[in-house]
């Protein structure tokens, strides 16, 4: 299934997921330990981006890689390697919410 959700940028610079479903507090959507350093590469500069991102491969994707499961805090950390044929290899930690999001922790996330 393919996802689509937009991130922000707010003034004090702290991105979030826009989750117009999502039922738990605002502090749940901020993206923080290296996610939030990805999508200032993906975002080039803005403070908004839409991203697709599925647990099947797309076309012209970027690859996540599940590197472990973080049981203790939820979520687990992923591996963002490269884009725009930049190498970044950069560890990122996504919490619960891409649990509720896919219903599980995929060992691979595709977006674009």
């Amino acid at each position: 299934m393919i996802f689509n959700y937009n991130f922000y940028k707010t003034p004090e610079h702290r991105w979030y997921a826009d989750i117009p479903e999502w039922t738990g507090t605002i502090d749940d959507l901020e993206m923080v330990s290296g996610a939030d350093t990805m999508l200032d590469i993906l975002s080039q500069g803005e403070n908004k981006i839409n991203i697709s991102f599925s647990d099947n491969p797309l076309h012209n994707s970027i690859k996540l890689s599940k590197i472990n499961d973080t049981p203790e805090i939820g979520g687990a950390e992923y591996l963002f390697t490269e884009y725009l044929g930049i190498e970044y290899n950069i560890k990122i930690w996504l919490c619960d919410v891409t649990k509720w999001v896919f219903d599980y922790l995929p060992e691979k996330i595709w977006i674009i």
